[in-house]
């Protein structure tokens, strides 16, 4: 019994993010590194530079029949050479349990979230903690450790990381203060330009470009930069051109991966984000930020970190829409932002 703790999650962007409270308390309480079961392209480039991580066994997916799925054959292979150990399973669903049997995880061993307790107005990071805090059925060694410090989610970046990032600014012109804007996520578009105007993120492309006109009024040095994937690329045009096709506002979508997203995100002046992944990356690197909530309850899900960060949106619950935003209460959250020089 002694392999050290194991966390087990399998979650988006900002769920990631969140993770490193419960990955630092572990470790803390443990004295050692923890290992991590999880899956998607972004869980790597976030969490690979984070001190406490030990391994990271990635699944590309749980719901694939094990026969026909050869990263849940590793998966098993690895639990099972690793032996015994503490196992944190931030994850609900049966098919990652039977993965587990199948890698030999003992119930006794396993400390898991209570989905009949999430209706709490608790945020993820809280809730990652107390789970931390927990010991599982059998009597594994800890320390005390206060878990206050470890609150805030956290994320590294590399020097070399931000050595390519300001070759990038500079090569794309990008001088002076840099205002981020990330107005979509993975739920608000599909294919091409058809953004879904009727789910809770959408905002008009009419109203971030009003943002971003406000930006560049307040700070004429400035660029703001487009935030967001290549298959939004459309969408952020929509943007650009209902701002006028100022040269000062730039496209990033097919320019921003995760290694470069992060530096800028903490050099940035400040961003403006819907409830998404980026938004929580901004956050645990300090960049003030202004997040748009719609139908997500912001007492569960908004963003922390050491930074300044403004909320607006989810007062009506489920009812609540991006949409319901004026601008000119968005802009003067912005304004009200003590911006990073």
């Amino acid at each position: 019994m002694s392999a050290r703790p194991l966390i087990v999650r399998c979650g988006a962007f900002g769920d990631m993010v969140m993770l490193t409270t419960l990955m630092r308390v572990v470790s803390a309480r443990y004295d050692s590194p923890v290992d991590v079961v999880s899956s998607g392209g972004w869980t790597p480039p976030l969490l690979q530079r984070e001190p406490t991580l030990g391994h990271l066994q990635m699944v590309t997916s749980r719901k694939t029949p094990y026969l026909l799925c050869p990263s849940q054959w590793a998966l098993v292979r690895w639990l099972r050479a690793r032996g015994r150990g503490p196992v944190y399973l931030g994850d609900t669903d049966p098919e990652m349990r039977a993965l587990l049997v199948r890698g030999g995880v003992q119930k006794d061993d396993i400390v898991a979230r209570d989905p009949a307790g999430e209706d709490a107005p608790v945020l993820w990071p809280d809730r990652w903690i107390e789970i931390g805090m927990r010991d599982p059925a059998t009597p594994y060694p800890v320390r005390e450790v206060d878990p206050a410090p470890f609150r805030l989610p956290r994320l590294v970046v590399r020097e070399d990381e931000r050595r390519e990032a300001a070759t990038w600014l500079a090569a794309s012109g990008l001088t002076g203060p840099l205002v981020l804007l990330q107005p979509g996520n993975k739920r608000t578009h599909k294919r091409g330009r058809l953004m879904t105007a009727d789910h809770p993120k959408h905002w008009d492309a009419a109203h971030w470009a009003a943002v971003a006109r406000a930006a560049l009024a307040d700070l004429p040095d400035a660029h703001v930069l487009l935030c967001g994937s290549p298959p939004e690329h459309p969408l952020l045009e929509d943007i650009r051109t209902a701002a006028g096709h100022d040269p000062r506002i730039v496209n990033g979508a097919n320019d921003l991966p995760i290694p470069r997203l992060l530096p800028l995100l903490e050099r940035a002046h400040s961003m403006v984000s819907v409830d998404t992944g980026p938004a929580h990356a901004a956050a645990a690197l300090g960049c003030p930020l202004v997040v748009l909530f719609g139908a997500a309850p912001p007492d569960k899900w908004r963003p922390i970190g050491p930074g300044p960060i403004r909320v607006l949106g989810g007062e009506r619950g489920a009812d609540s829409r991006v949409a319901d935003l004026a601008p000119g209460a968005v802009i003067a959250a912005w304004r009200s932002l003590p911006g990073r020089a």
